[in-house]
């Protein structure tokens, strides 16, 4: 080989040999650039895991310890339900009768009052009255019926409550299958019926009723709901049969609807002016009125000042009755969400009430339906104008599914400062087990416990309550009440031909305030806000609500270890604003609007 070769070939040689070296050098740069950036962004998702914040809800929430037991016959309560049954299976005869808390004779401890059927005109008479019992003050009655005048016997469904003459003392308006009654309380000793019976149809059925101001002149006018055009003719000629039962209580999709009633109390004389107030409702097509209605509350949806009615309507669309100031109302359900459930459809509706469940601005209105209809709980958020169904996120619905509700109500039952949830249920088909293996006629009352924001949902189920969940009922009207006067709230629940449930409340509870108003007659609507270092609860005075029924009208606030500030009570135009307030006992608040 020449030199010139062997120089050429050096050349390329150191060329190769630099080559490589910078090649080397390159790819461990790149490797050191990958790995640094590489490892950064392994860090950075390591550290966006490490510092993200924790999920809100990091540990199982449970309800306290709560205890109900069943104490009517031990009390004194011996009341058992007529409903006329012989085997015809009349409708009537399934859907119960209500009850009533009242201090007839104004002495401060809370009495209770049941409405009672009777035989129907062509079957054997039976004995059977509508029923008053006194309360002693510890919770503990005595049957007063006879003594005050009130055994009469027809047959009744709900009771409202209220003063109508605005002598002191509370009245009551029997609802009724045929002619209902109005008794006056005659001084706490004895009650006189009126000839006035306050219906606005002929031999109707008459449902839940309550007395409200809604022309705001002070005095209290009454709403009467009615169910369906019925009688034992157009009961038999829909023969409604169910395979494997035969003849069983039908549907009200077989009965014509109907509609419902307003009185007017002008100078405490009642006036029926159910035709010009607007709440006659007919369906789509104009051919036959839309109600078929059970339940009602009152309460201000536009917060206009003024009372609004919502209906719940037994599969038709439920009602709003909102109020035009003029003595006359508009229905207005669909627009604000609340004629329909979720899915657009209208449900089996039964019970009904309404609150500001979370201590805000959003309202809900919650409506107990039938066997395998979730029970309905539209919220209003932060007055937005409309509903929403909210039942599943809220923790309701999924629970709800597969019972028959009727009555239901909003309380606080361990006075936390939180409204918790309960609803009886029961079926309306003695015998539906027979072909619906999931279905029984008497079923379990379902009581919900508000765990505020510590929860995913706002209600818990309580599996553990008592009595008050565990036993099997054919449950209809629900009230509750302090009626032993130990500042924790009670249950009574009515069943079908059977003796009612009354559920003393033993549960481990917080401190509480007790609220008396005093003063005008008329004060349904008021809200009452209650100011505490830890929360603010308003409460609208409202005693009408569930189904076919009437809750005490004092007030019962839940405080926890809340301090209490003030309480604030609005009305109308009024306000009144009361301090030093005392905690676990009764505060008297004279409020003149």
């Amino acid at each position: 080989m020449s030199k010139t070769n062997q120089g050429n070939d050096q050349v390329i040689a150191d060329f190769f040999k630099t080559s490589m070296k910078v090649l080397v050098l390159i790819t461990i740069i790149i490797s050191v650039l990958f790995f640094y950036f590489n490892h950064k962004n392994k860090n950075t998702v390591v550290d966006e895991k490490k510092y993200q914040e924790p999920t809100k809800f990091t540990k199982a929430i449970s309800p306290p310890t709560t205890n109900f037991v069943e104490q009517a016959r031990l009390r004194g309560i011996d009341f058992m339900h007529s409903n006329g049954a012989t085997g015809e299976k009349m409708l009537p005869e399934t859907m119960g009768a209500g009850v009533a808390f009242i201090d007839f004779d104004n002495d401060g401890d809370e009495d209770i009052l049941f409405a009672n059927g009777t035989n129907w005109d062509w079957d054997e008479k039976i004995d059977s009255t509508q029923k008053m019992y006194a309360n002693d003050g510890k919770g503990f009655f005595t049957d007063v019926t006879q003594s005050l005048g009130l055994d009469g016997t027809f047959y009744a469904t709900g009771i409202a409550i209220g003063d109508i003459n605005s002598d002191g003392f509370d009245d009551i308006y029997f609802s009724a299958v045929g002619k209902n009654r109005i008794y006056l309380n005659h001084e706490g000793k004895s009650f006189i019926q009126s000839k006035n019976e306050l219906d606005c149809t002929d031999d109707g059925w008459s449902t839940s009723a309550g007395f409200f101001d809604y022309d705001n002149d002070g005095d209290l006018d009454l709403m009467v709901l009615n169910y369906v055009q019925w009688s034992r003719e157009l009961d038999l000629a829909a023969d409604y049969k169910i395979d494997g039962i035969g003849r069983a209580y039908g549907p009200p999709s077989n009965f014509p609807g109907t509609h419902n009633c307003l009185f007017e109390n002008q100078e405490g004389r009642f006036v029926d002016v159910t035709e010009q107030s607007g709440i006659i409702i007919q369906n789509d097509s104009k051919t036959q009125y839309a109600g078929k209605s059970l339940a009602l509350t009152f309460l201000d949806i536009n917060s206009d000042g003024w009372q609004d009615v919502v209906v719940a309507n037994d599969t038709t669309k439920n009602f709003v009755y909102v109020n035009q100031k003029d003595k006359t109302f508009t229905e207005q359900g669909a627009e604000y969400g609340l004629a329909y459930n979720a899915s657009g459809k209208a449900t089996g509706a039964m019970g009904l009430d309404s609150a500001q469940y979370k201590n805000d601005k959003d309202m809900a209105v919650t409506v107990g339906n039938f066997a395998n209809e979730m029970t309905s709980f539209y919220v209003n958020r932060a007055n937005l104008g409309f509903f929403t169904d909210e039942s599943v996120i809220t923790g309701i619905g999924p629970q709800s599914r597969l019972a028959l509700s009727f009555g239901l109500f909003f309380f606080d039952y361990d006075l936390d400062g939180r409204l918790d949830f309960f609803q009886t249920n029961g079926h309306v088909e003695n015998d539906i087990n027979k072909v619906q293996a999931a279905q029984h006629y008497a079923q379990k009352s379902q009581l919900f416990w508000n765990c505020g924001d510590q929860c995913e949902r706002t209600y818990l189920p309580v599996e553990d309550a008592g009595d008050i969940n565990s036993l099997n009922m054919v449950g209809r009207a629900a009230a509750y009440a302090d009626v032993d006067n130990d500042g924790d709230l009670d249950v009574i629940v009515t069943q079908v031909a059977a003796q009612p449930k009354l559920f003393i409340n033993e549960s481990k509870t917080g401190n509480w305030i007790g609220v008396k108003l005093s003063g005008s007659n008329s004060l349904v609507g008021a809200k009452i806000t209650l100011h505490t270092n830890a929360n603010k609860q308003t409460y609208t005075h409202n005693s009408t609500k569930s189904y076919l029924a009437q809750v005490q009208k004092n007030i019962i606030f839940g405080l926890g270890e809340g301090i209490v500030n003030k309480i604030v009570i609005n009305y109308k135009d009024s306000e009144s604003v009361f301090t030093n307030l005392e905690k676990n006992q009764w505060n008297k608040l004279n409020f003149e609007p």
